[in-house]
């Protein structure tokens, strides 16, 4: 699962990747995250499995809900 979120500015990219690293320490499943100015890509996959497993669509989910609410500052 791939997504790439567009924010206004580097500050607001940065402040989504951090709350996206804070919601994965909780639920204990880590994206691959890359980002810059005005933008942040989030990738799910469990290695583990070499696919996708639930847990990554539940952090989906809550991935874009952040993403939504970041969306809204910007």
């Amino acid at each position: 699962i791939r997504r790439r979120f567009d924010f206004g500015d580097f500050a607001d990219a940065l402040a989504f990747v951090n709350s996206v690293g804070g919601l994965a320490e909780a639920e204990g499943h880590h994206p691959d995250l890359s980002f810059g100015w005005g933008y942040a890509e989030v990738v799910l996959f469990t290695h583990k499995i070499h696919g996708l497993h639930p847990n990554d669509f539940i952090m989906a989910a809550k991935t874009n809900q952040l993403g939504q609410r970041f969306a809204k500052r910007s």
